[in-house]
């Protein structure tokens, strides 16, 4: 079963802030980094959802293990393997950067989790994760999710400079940091 490694000193899933990532290829350092920026700025307790290849598992095991406890004692994790639930997995994992396109099933790979801020592993904290996920409270009943434009001028946007298909706005919108209300994404009859 996905997420069977499950990593913590208490059942605080219903308290903690979800966060989750998905690292693929040479993105371990870059990703822990994230992570680690994420414990030192927040307030409220993380749990982790990891999405990793194989082969990074053990290493995300070994280095999370080796944090100070003063780190530890503020988030729980999961470690997922990739997957893609429908269509060719290989089409599916060199559809955006590697294995990004993992984000479109976290409505129905983390069911029992009901809101969460996806980050890619580029992503590096200043603040604390409580300020954006305090934006979930400001959702009205239809908003499924946040994300911020892409670009701020259109011209030098990456959207409006190469895109091949429909986005939203004059610059799109950046997928790398989203706040996902995922229980009403399911309830929306989520494919």
């Amino acid at each position: 079963k996905p997420g069977e490694h499950k990593h913590s000193k208490e059942p605080s899933s219903l308290q903690c802030m979800h966060l989750a990532v998905v690292a693929c290829g040479d993105r371990l350092e870059e990703t822990l980094i994230m992570l680690k920026s994420a414990v030192l700025f927040s307030n409220r307790r993380l749990c982790f959802h990891i999405f990793a290849e194989d082969s990074l598992k053990p290493e995300f095991e070994e280095k999370l293990q080796e944090w100070p406890s003063s780190y530890t004692k503020k988030f729980e994790y999961n470690i997922y393997p990739i997957t893609f639930s429908v269509g060719n997995a290989q089409e599916w994992k060199k559809l955006f950067k590697p294995c990004a396109a993992q984000r479109l099933f976290l409505p129905v790979i983390l069911k029992e989790v009901d809101s969460l801020l996806y980050v890619d592993t580029d992503v590096l904290f200043l603040r604390p994760i409580d300020d954006i996920w305090h934006i979930l409270k400001e959702f009205n009943s239809t908003q499924l999710a946040a994300m911020a434009p892409e670009h701020e001028i259109p011209k030098i946007g990456w959207y409006s400079r190469f895109a091949r298909h429909p986005y939203y706005g004059t610059t799109g919108v950046n997928s790398g940091v989203m706040l996902m209300n995922l229980t009403r994404i399911r309830n929306t009859q989520f494919k």
